[in-house]
């Protein structure tokens, strides 16, 4: 099991990467913690999100995928997920453009977005 991001770690590295920074390890926190937010707002293991190659988390309640390619996937670049999460983005905005790849019935989670870190 991955190690728990604290708030504080993860509003420093969100601090960061807001404020220009490129450093991997600032990026790497501060997608990880977002997505360890998403899976706390919302439980569940429908839809798999992936920010390659930093994470992927399964949320959303319903069906339990266990085995091979998950009926609903999301995924997305680092700077469009933190954007989408701290609500800088739209979703629509972000799927139109391509920037989001969604699969699946259940792979739209602009409910969800944006979280409060």
């Amino acid at each position: 099991m991955p190690r728990r991001i604290t708030t504080d770690e993860g509003r420093a590295a969100l601090a960061a990467v807001r404020g220009g920074s490129e450093v991997r390890t600032d990026v790497a926190t501060a997608v990880r913690y977002l997505l360890q937010l998403l899976a706390e707002k919302a439980p569940g293991h429908t839809v798999e999100m992936r920010v390659p190659p930093f994470g992927a988390v399964q949320v959303v309640d319903g069906p339990r995928h266990t085995r091979g390619t998950p009926p609903n996937v999301v995924e997305t670049d680092s700077a469009t997920w933190i954007a989408l999460a701290l609500g800088e983005e739209h979703w629509a905005d972000a799927a139109a453009s391509g920037r989001i790849a969604a699969s699946g019935t259940r792979a739209n989670l602009s409910d969800l977005l944006p979280l409060r870190p």
